[in-house]
């Protein structure tokens, strides 16, 4: 016998035109994928040696494979929690199939993205915005951005002087393309001491970037290089820069040994403001 609870919800939905759940019915929630974790990985897994997984990425990261291997883009093989080269293809061959092109298929996920390929699969947690692009010191960046660089001037005490900004395709050449997409700043460090260089750095570091003080035995002119963890409109090869920080490099093509300060644990901005 239905209960009268039962009855006005299966009147409800008769009159609304949708067929109602049998009585007693569970209703199965589906699996939640953190876009954290999964930007995590995809930047650290394709610049590992090994097939080692991110940590706490690993059932976040099987969804995703999964979700691309029922579309036919990813064997059955490389569905093992380990967001590498592989998958950073089969992902971007995804993103080209909705049409983007050019950052917006880079193989790193988007929230856009990621919810098409979990519909009816997974639900997507924790997700990372760019925001908008706007102008700040006189520089194109983005929301996330901009809130990342304020932070870490107000731990300073001082405002920084950004000498290249983000979504500068064609820029400067010694660049290598890192600032095409978001999340990459050069900074100028004109009339700063030694000391002062790597303290901007630290603090930078503390709020979510990835940064290094370049310098004339590197092939640069004194500045800072910066570049903001997690932020999913990274080109590829900042998103290589962000994953050989997380690996203990420099960030340079020669993956020499981290030369910056030692700030631990290496934070992406939202895991700083939960701090």
């Amino acid at each position: 016998m239905l209960t009268k609870v039962a009855v006005l919800a299966t009147a409800t939905a008769l009159s609304l035109g949708v067929a109602a759940a049998p009585a007693g019915a569970a209703v199965t929630a589906l699996p939640a994928a953190s876009m954290e974790a999964v930007l995590k990985a995809a930047q650290i897994d394709p610049r590992r040696a090994d097939s080692a997984l991110t940590p706490g990425a690993k059932d976040s990261v099987l969804l995703v494979e999964q979700a691309l291997a029922a579309k036919g883009l990813l064997a059955q093989q490389y569905v093992d929690g380990h967001f590498g080269t592989t998958t950073i293809t089969a992902y971007s061959s995804y993103q080209k199939s909705l049409g983007y092109t050019g950052i917006d298929a880079s193989g790193l996920p988007g929230k856009t993205s990621l919810e098409k390929l979990g519909e009816g699969r997974y639900t997507v947690t924790a997700v990372v915005s760019a925001g908008s692009r706007l102008t700040y010191h006189g520089k194109t960046m983005n929301t996330r951005t901009k809130a990342m660089l304020v932070k870490a001037e107000g731990l300073l005490g001082r405002q920084l002087t950004i000498t290249q900004g983000s979504y500068n395709p064609g820029g400067v050449g010694a660049s290598a393309g890192t600032h095409d997409g978001g999340g990459a700043l050069d900074i100028g460090v004109e009339g700063m001491s030694s000391t002062t260089r790597t303290d901007v750095a630290r603090k930078l570091r503390q709020v979510g970037f990835a940064a290094w003080v370049r310098t004339p035995a590197q092939g640069f002119a004194y500045h800072i290089h910066a570049i903001a963890l997690s932020d999913p409109d990274l080109s590829s090869g900042a998103q290589h820069q962000a994953g050989d920080y997380y690996l203990g490099y420099n960030g340079l093509a020669g993956r020499g040994s981290d030369d910056g300060p030692a700030v631990t644990p290496k934070l992406t901005w939202e895991e700083y403001q939960r701090s």
